[in-house]
């Protein structure tokens, strides 16, 4: 039976335990970065206008949280982490003219016996009311109803003018409804001025829900999923919460001095500046998967081996990440057979990647000979065009010019 068909007996349960029966962990410090140089200094301008959370308040998050970056004493339940992550957000949130809210979605007693709890309404942003709002999430209990906690905010959001980032956390298990018909309902009434970012908050047995809360940021077209721990640091939540609020602004000539994903490449020429730890990296600062293919074939070569089991080892890191595999060819022959010629040699990239990681987010397209990298006129410049590239949650990732 569905969590949110509650006996009498289990809500009897509910109203004489009340809130007092969970616990509320204490965690370490976290010391946010500062996000406001960012705005002085106009190398970044206020993308979203009006911040909307929902948060699950399901009995699921009572369970305890066995993930990583957020020590907490007593051992935090994923409700608490939850909050955490809310509270980091809130510390990280630079100076910003802001509409907030916060909404929960469950049933029982936490929720004053309701499918949905507005636990802050709709309130010009500051840390402090935002921290209040937090505060309002008291206790977690009853079923998943993920569409009621949508249903609700578009409600909330009738009043509101200008850009929306709406964000879910959630472990995305045993929902009730997976939410999707209430967040295209959602998406048709403010089109592009609504973005979508989901939080999975959640244990190694419900990584299930990681697709679950992705394809709601899928429906949006905007925005996009993370896992708790990605975003666990004061570096990576600042990064996030920059994709939330920020976009790129006039450039600062001190951007040369900055290199905010740490791959080698500074800001300035970095065309992918959340690229993750440790790949491979182009002169750029995108990740690039380097397979070059012989004339009119689509053998993965073993000197690319090694290349393709470290990308393998990031996409299995991070399930959520949602990769195109791109086929090139040079220009040589005809424009139908290339095409099907650059779809085989995606094809091949994808079979070895998925046999490394089992990963459902990866898909193919061929290209062709429509996007060289390099001039048609040598063999060499045909050589650097007959290749296989990426592209991470929409974001291309090859260089401009070959290495």
């Amino acid at each position: 039976m569905q969590k949110i068909l509650i006996t009498v007996a289990s809500i009897a349960a509910l109203l004489i335990s009340g809130c007092a029966s969970q616990p509320i962990s204490t965690f370490e410090t976290f010391h946010a970065q500062d996000l406001n140089g960012l705005l002085t200094s106009g190398q970044y301008v206020q993308k979203a206008d009006n911040f909307f959370v929902i948060n699950d308040s399901s009995s699921s998050m009572t369970d305890e949280y066995f993930g990583v970056g957020y020590p907490g004493q007593p051992d935090p339940t994923k409700f608490s982490v939850e909050k955490e992550i809310l509270n980091r957000i809130n510390l990280t949130i630079p100076d910003l003219k802001l509409t907030s809210s916060i909404r929960s979605f469950g049933f029982g007693n936490c929720l004053e016996m309701g499918f949905t709890h507005l636990n802050q309404a709709p309130v010009s942003y500051s840390k402090s009311t935002f921290g209040s709002g937090i505060d309002a999430l008291t206790c977690a209990s009853g079923g998943s109803p993920i569409g009621s906690g949508i249903d609700g905010t578009a409600e909330d959001l009738s009043a509101t003018s200008g850009n929306i980032a709406v964000l879910i956390l959630s472990d995305g298990h045993d929902l009730d409804s997976d939410g999707v018909k209430e967040m295209q309902s959602l998406k048709q009434h403010y089109g592009d001025k609504l973005c979508v970012y989901t939080v999975w908050v959640g244990n190694e047995d419900e990584r299930s829900g990681i697709t679950v809360l992705n394809q709601l940021s899928n429906i949006a077209g905007c925005g996009y999923g993370v896992t708790a721990d990605r975003i666990s640091s004061p570096e990576n939540m600042a990064n996030f919460v920059k994709s939330i609020f920020l976009k790129a602004g006039t450039p600062v000539a001190d951007c040369s001095t900055l290199d905010g994903d740490k791959d080698g490449v500074n800001d300035c020429n970095d065309y992918c500046p959340t690229t993750l730890p440790g790949v491979q990296v182009s002169i750029r600062g995108c990740w690039i998967v380097d397979v070059k293919f012989d004339n009119d074939k689509d053998i993965v070569k073993p000197e690319y081996f090694g290349n393709l089991d470290n990308a393998a080892q990031a996409i299995k890191a991070h399930p959520e990440l949602k990769i195109e595999i791109q086929g090139h060819t040079s220009k040589t022959g005809g424009f139908n057979y290339n095409m099907k010629l650059s779809e085989r040699r995606a094809i091949a990239v994808k079979k070895y990647l998925v046999e490394g990681t089992d990963s459902l987010n990866l898909t193919i397209r061929g290209y062709g000979w429509t996007q060289p990298i390099d001039t048609n006129d040598t063999e060499e410049g045909r050589a650097n065009n007959r290749r296989v590239q990426l592209q991470v949650d929409g974001e291309p990732q090859q260089p401009l010019n070959p290495q």
